[in-house]
């Protein structure tokens, strides 16, 4: 997929690895600038250098001291801000649990940074896109956004509330034309997924085996099939598109398959 993206400054958070990975080389392959952001800033570093034009940078994007100074660098540094990745995100795999069992503590931290933490980054970037009066921001939910499962009540509550907190944004900032759609994954396989698919432990490798026979297209998706959705609510082609969300499951969401989950 290639869409002109030339001279446009553009930044993911959670941008080390993963989607969000894939996500900024697509980017910066079709010409923007690329401010690469994660809390782990070598590995932000190391991805960063690993792209053509792309600076790299800090941010935890639960503190909201950190987020506002990193926006008013970039701001600074390139005088702009065209496109927002919303992509940093976190789950749970040691507390799969029902509701009556779920820590307090991990509920909070889950959150922090999938809810609270898109929140204040769209915050302090819409500020500097309203000026602009013009700018697209893409926030990466999740298939259990819209299709809850068992044993992750936090990630499936915040990921719902990506999708509505996206519609909210549409319609408030669409008079300044800013554009804010949702991309929502299904099984993706990064670096974290890894382990579950392919892991030696008997059970794990059960539970990936019911989990691929529920995606009708019987795999799991690549991240650069999930980058390339998010390059399309970016590109200056999808001028008239704002408040949707856009699955990239494999079929996962379009019958109900998450009905033994």
């Amino acid at each position: 997929m290639k869409v002109d993206l030339t001279d446009k400054i553009a930044l993911v958070t959670g941008a080390a690895v993963g989607i969000g990975r894939a996500t900024a080389k697509a980017l910066a392959e079709n010409g923007a600038r690329v401010v690469v952001a994660d809390i782990n800033e070598s590995a932000a570093r190391e991805t960063a250098g690993q792209l053509s034009n792309a600076t790299a940078m800090r941010m935890d994007v639960s503190d909201y001291r950190e987020v506002e100074a990193g926006i008013r660098f970039i701001e600074a540094e390139f005088g702009r801000l065209d496109i927002l990745i919303n992509n940093a995100g976190i789950n749970t795999l040691g507390h799969r649990v029902t509701i009556d069992k779920f820590p307090i503590e991990e509920w909070d931290r889950i959150m922090e940074v999938d809810l609270r933490g898109l929140f204040l980054v769209s915050r302090a970037v819409s500020e500097v896109m309203r000026r602009q009066r013009a700018g697209r921001i893409v926030n990466i939910s999740s298939v259990l956004g819209q299709v809850p499962a068992r044993f992750q009540c936090a990630f499936t509550a915040a990921k719902a509330g990506v999708i509505n907190l996206t519609r909210a944004m549409a319609i408030e900032l669409a008079p300044e034309n800013i554009a804010v759609n949702c991309v929502a994954p299904g099984s993706t396989l990064t670096e974290m997924t890894e382990k579950l698919f392919y892991s030696d432990n008997a059970t794990m490798q059960q539970q990936a085996k019911q989990m691929i026979a529920h995606i009708p297209m019987g795999r799991v998706g690549k991240v650069d099939e999930i980058a390339s959705a998010i390059l399309f609510f970016a590109a200056p082609e999808c001028s008239y598109v704002t408040g949707q969300t856009l699955c990239v499951d494999g079929g996962w969401s379009a019958g109900g398959f998450l009905r033994d989950f």
